[in-house]
């Protein structure tokens, strides 16, 4: 029960769902709606005005536009090394148990010995899960207030952009229909990857670097394939 338990539960911690953020609430503690727009998620600024007089249908996905971002990538990798600490804790502690559950199930202690494991399981199981579940809590908090922070800031964006190319109406598929209010969109009315790029430009956040990958090798050295040789023409003269 533990194991599946902890496993759940670490998979919800440290798996970072790009769907969770916008039915929770933000950075600033206010609830944000299950399906954000930029019309109901940008801030009161009256500077920030969309042209009127617009009649295009766009779509945007809000959680993808958020975490493809240089700035959602840099920001949530650096989360994810943040919590491998306590990844890593909570999941000796579940070794811990399980080890103490192939002990119970010997035959060679006594009932008295067993009774005492019994115990120090059940102690060991509630302290897990508390654990999991304030993990849970801390990555989720900060999770959102990576993102609430970036959307506070793309919103603004997507209005401006919206009303330059003249959309009346932007709405966000970051949930599937029925969950989500769009059932079928085409893709050429679909924003996100502009959005994403005019928000990295405003940001001025570098993409990240990723580590070169090597080539597989058969063999413990593996060498180039030599080039195969091969010989002129002769059919006709030389060209001159």
């Amino acid at each position: 029960m533990t194991s599946k338990l902890l496993r759940f539960l670490l998979a919800v911690v440290f798996t970072f769902s790009v769907a969770s953020f916008a039915q929770t609430t933000g950075g600033t503690g206010s609830a944000l709606p299950a399906a954000p727009s930029a019309a109901n998620t940008a801030p009161a600024d009256p500077g920030v005005v969309a042209n009127g007089g617009g009649s295009r249908l766009g779509t945007i996905n809000i959680d993808q536009a958020i975490f493809a971002s240089n700035e959602g990538q840099r920001d949530f990798e650096a989360l994810s090394k943040k919590l491998e600490p306590k990844e890593t804790e909570l999941k000796n502690l579940n070794d811990e148990v399980e080890n103490l559950k192939k002990q119970v199930n010997s035959d060679k202690i006594t009932e008295e010995a067993r009774a005492t494991l019994v115990k120090q399981i059940e102690q060991k199981q509630k302290s897990l899960e508390r654990s999991v579940q304030d993990a849970r809590d801390d990555a989720q908090n900060q999770r959102n207030e990576i993102a609430g922070r970036i959307l506070n800031k793309m919103a603004p964006l997507i209005v401006k952009y919206a009303g330059d190319k003249g959309f009346g109406v932007i709405m966000d598929t970051s949930q599937a229909w029925p969950q989500g209010p769009v059932l079928w969109a085409a893709p050429t009315v679909d924003i996100t990857k502009a959005i994403v790029e005019a928000y990295n430009v405003q940001s001025g956040v570098p993409a990240p670097v990723r580590p070169a990958t090597k080539p597989a090798t058969t063999g413990a050295t593996a060498k180039p394939a030599a080039p195969a040789t091969t010989k002129p023409q002769t059919a006709g003269p030389a060209p001159k």
